[in-house]
Formats: structure tokens, sequence, C-alpha cells
């Protein structure tokens, strides 16, 4: 278990009825409230975080540095951020920093040489 899967306390205030059902359905699959609430949180989470609207509102606060990359990475998760990592540095015009490839001869030996000096413009 990683530290972040460490179980933490946290303590909230909730309308007593929900409390009341929450128990009553936790008693019916005989769980614990604990294991309902930690479920229902984690089934929130993972909804949201795959709807669209959620991603773009990522999306915009991270290109509008409202956000931090690392903490686009908890939420859209490792992929979606290095992708936004990737637009956002392609609309700052900021170089990728990408080598070109070695083994590959990308204009396949038909390079030709521009002089520019001598446009005539």
């Amino acid at each position: 278990m990683s530290s972040s899967d460490e179980p933490r306390r946290v303590h909230f205030q909730s309308p007593e009825y929900l409390v009341d059902r929450l128990d009553a359905i936790a008693d019916l699959f005989d769980k614990d409230r604990t294991d309902l609430l930690v479920e229902a949180i984690r089934e929130y989470i993972e909804e949201t975080a795959d709807s669209d609207t959620f991603q773009e509102l990522v999306a915009t606060k991270y290109y509008d540095d409202q956000l931090e990359f690392e903490t686009v990475k908890q939420l859209v998760g490792a992929e979606t951020a290095q992708r936004l990592r990737l637009l956002k540095a392609d609309l700052d015009d900021e170089p990728l920093d990408l080598a070109a490839p070695e083994d590959v001869d990308i204009y396949g030996g038909d390079a030709v040489t521009v002089d520019t000096t001598a446009d005539e413009r």
C-alpha cells in the first residue's frame, strides 16, 4: 500500500437523514458505513473525471496557469495530463524539446539546401 493509499481520517457534517439512510443501506449489505462512503466517493470522482465538462474545465484552468501540472495529473490522470502539457507548450510556442531520431533519415536522402541569403524580393 503506497502512502497515498493510507487511510486518512476525515470529519464532516451531513444531514441526519442521509446518515440514517446510509446506515440502513450498510446494514442491508452487511457493510461498514465508511466502506460505503469510500465507494461512493470513488465512483463520484471517477464519473466526474471522465466527463467532458470536467476535462475541459481542468484544461482551461491549466492553460490559464490556474492549476499546476501535478494537480492536473491527480485530476485527470498521467496520460491526459501529459497530453495537456504538450498542447500547452505548443500554445505557448515553447519548443517540445524532442530529440531528432538518430536511426532514421527523415529526408530519405533527398534533402535540398536552399540559399535564403539570395532572396531578391
